[in-house]
């Protein structure tokens, strides 16, 4: 709907002038010639004019159901990084994140379905397959004060025309896969009236997040877990008082925090994290949604329709072309319901496809971006191995299969990671067009480095939020030189077709790969410290490993040996470590997974698994908010490369609108038709 802000003696004054607008409008071709003539429109030179009409998509991220969540963004980013403007967005929102309220107010719920249709600042559209997008209009430059502006906006069916005073924008919704001609015809007293027209059509660009916990935004519930002031109770393995521990419990519970006393799972897990897909912790801060939205928030004449697929524990068999278990479950007091597989995300994209196709035909996938492999060469079994430490966990784990060798994983590397990825290759290769080169990989970072490349030495900081808990310095060297000199370019070799690795058709089957954010990680791994860390983080984290009271007369009223509060921990504040530790982990998400083997599951929620696992499964050594900004700083680049948003192709979406055009005096020979822009690819 147009929205006109004229009086009504302006509107009846210039309504001839608008009709005939949009008559002449309607009969003549787009071109950057000189128009037919208009003895009601004397020549403007329009260079001393300086007036242009500008135009942009509103709400141009299409996952945020509201323009509000949206327009927290385009402030923010200001022609600064990603980066940057995470860390604006820590501060302003005092560390407790921008994401804990858009969660609720996405096109895709919290059980991950997509909604359709989706109910975006009071319109229906379909998520998938829009048909319109909303656009605002407006004549920038050198607008004469009191100008009078007769707008003509027509799409094909007919022009659409309207009158209001030129300083006041025009709101209206643009047809999906058409240009709108857009003309005004501008009065300003007794000057002479001029003509501006440009040309309108918006690109919706569909872009899909595929891969593991690095994709997903493990490590960053878009609510971290409200913690509560008093220690709950852990047992240890080995039972007994004396191995019991206290630990901050959750906000809001009102169960037994003493070990032995009763407590339901079920309403413990109404106190937790709350993730924009609790099944596989999806995250509105992972570097893919932040990658997409960047996208949207940098080009005003594009729409992103984002769909995140992601899921924390994915590997290429067992997550990407398979089933895997769910993470955790989407629990409530109305529902206690729990789905424990995800289908597979090759199944998920390509059923999404089919869906939108079956709607408009030549809707198609533009970008994947996508990180895995993690997962294929057992890498939390190698996190496991650095970290636990004591020799009944250690045992334990083992016999869970929970810890992993550098062997094992070189072995998993050389001998099976080719080929599931050739099996990947396979598969998504169809759903682009037959072309990689749009599947932009973006890679890991190493996790353990700091000081510009120095590795962690290990030890108890960061990591005495379980009695168990030591990062090892031999292994933890052993693994973060096999990380860094065989597993990443190993992964780089399988995405480019490089070093020996065999590809049907090396031009067609070579990914793009991301590798630029690895350089900034290496002053920012679990162990980096700085004075200008959060004040609770240099006051509660001990470097020596003794953040925690041990007396459990003393835990239960104050865990926390530094005397503070623990609900002071903010989870998104500036740190010097873009990599979360375990006491991370444990303060930001608190996790119990619910689909481990029978042989994990604990026995009630004080269990000395659920101490273990609550400690590392939301999200230890994986990238925080500002790891996964940095990561999208890498990634936008490539992006912005393959949906040529960078090129200069003459294309309305990168450049500025089409040159207005003046209309000439009196009349005159009408040049011949000049040949309209060709409709940009969608």
């Amino acid at each position: 709907m147009l929205r006109a802000h004229a009086s009504v003696l302006v509107g009846i004054a210039l309504a001839f002038l608008g009709c005939f607008a949009a008559q002449q409008i309607a009969a003549q071709p787009l071109s950057t010639g000189i128009a037919p003539a208009d003895p009601a429109a004397p020549i403007q030179d329009q260079a001393a004019g300086g007036m242009q009409i500008s135009w942009e998509v509103r709400s141009r991220f299409r996952l945020f159901r509201e323009e509000r969540d949206f327009q927290i963004h385009v402030a923010a980013a200001s022609n600064q990084s990603i980066l940057a403007a995470e860390q604006a967005l820590e501060l302003q929102s005092d560390g407790r994140g921008w994401a804990r309220n858009a969660v609720n107010r996405l096109c895709i719920d919290l059980g991950g379905h997509i909604s359709e249709p989706c109910t975006r600042d009071k319109i229906k559209e379909s998520y998938l397959t829009p048909t319109e997008h909303p656009v605002t209009v407006r004549l920038t430059g050198g607008v004469p004060v009191g100008a009078v502006c007769a707008w003509s906006f027509d799409d094909g069916d007919g022009p659409r025309a309207t009158t209001q005073d030129c300083a006041e924008p025009i709101d209206f919704r643009a047809r999906y896969g058409r240009a709108t001609n857009a003309t005004v015809d501008v009065t300003s007293g007794s000057d002479a009236p001029q003509r501006l027209m440009t040309q309108i059509k918006v690109r919706d660009i569909l872009v899909a997040g595929l891969g593991d916990s690095i994709a997903s935004g493990e490590g960053n519930p878009d609510r971290p877990v409200a913690l509560s002031d008093e220690g709950f109770c852990f047992r240890s393995y080995l039972g007994g008082a004396a191995d019991e521990f206290y630990r901050p419990s959750r906000a809001g519970y009102k169960g037994g925090r003493a070990c032995g006393t009763s407590g339901s799972l079920q309403t413990w897990q109404q106190y937790g994290a709350l993730w924009m897909n609790a099944a596989c912790h999806r995250s509105l801060y992972s570097y893919q949604a932040r990658t997409a939205l960047a996208l949207a928030v940098r080009y005003t004449h594009v729409a992103v329709t984002y769909l995140p697929l992601a899921c924390t524990g994915a590997s290429i068999p067992d997550g990407m072309l398979g089933s895997q278990r769910a993470r955790e479950c989407l629990t409530s007091k109305a529902s206690a319901k729990c789905q424990g597989t995800v289908n597979g995300q090759i199944a998920q994209l390509r059923e999404a496809l089919a869906t939108a196709r079956h709607r408009q035909p030549d809707r198609k996938l533009d970008l994947v971006l996508m990180t895995i492999g993690a997962n294929d060469i057992n890498f939390s079994g190698l996190v496991s191995d650095v970290i636990v430490d004591a020799a009944t966990e250690r045992a334990l784990f083992r016999r869970g299969g929970l810890i992993g060798s550098v062997d094992d994983s070189q072995s998993s590397l050389v001998r099976d990671l080719p080929q599931s990825f050739a099996r990947l290759r396979a598969a998504l290769k169809p759903l682009l067009d037959n072309d990689l080169s749009r599947a932009v990989f973006v890679s890991y970072a190493n996790p353990a480095l700091a000081n510009g490349g120095a590795p962690c030495t290990g030890g108890k900081a960061g990591f005495d939020v379980h009695p168990s808990f030591n990062a090892d310095p031999g292994r933890l060297a052993a693994v973060t030189g096999y990380v860094q000199n065989e597993f990443l370019p190993g992964l780089k070799a399988l995405a480019l077709c490089q070093s020996g690795v065999i590809c049907r058709d090396p031009a067609g089957d070579r990914m793009t790969f991301v590798e630029a954010h690895q350089a900034a990680f290496a002053d920012h791994g679990f162990c980096a410290r700085a004075g200008s860390d959060p004040e609770f983080d240099r006051e509660c984290f001990s470097p020596q490993g003794n953040s925690f009271v041990s007396n459990i007369v003393e835990a239960p009223q104050q865990p926390l040996a530094c005397g503070r509060e623990a609900s002071a921990f903010r989870a998104y504040l500036p740190r010097a470590r873009w990599i979360r530790d375990a006491n991370d982990s444990y303060f930001t998400a608190m996790t119990y997974p619910q689909a481990q083997s029978s042989s994990m599951q604990p026995s009630d929620i004080h269990d000395a698994t659920w101490g273990l696992l609550s400690a590392v499964y939301g999200g230890a050594i994986h990238p925080t908010a500002e790891g996964h900004a940095a990561m999208a700083d890498a990634a936008l680049p490539a992006a912005e490369a393959q949906l040529h948003l960078n090129a200069a192709d003459g294309s309305n979406v990168t450049g500025e609108p089409l040159p207005p055009l003046a209309l000439p005096t009196s009349p005159a020979p009408t040049p011949p038709a000049a040949t309209p822009p060709a409709p940009m690819q969608q």
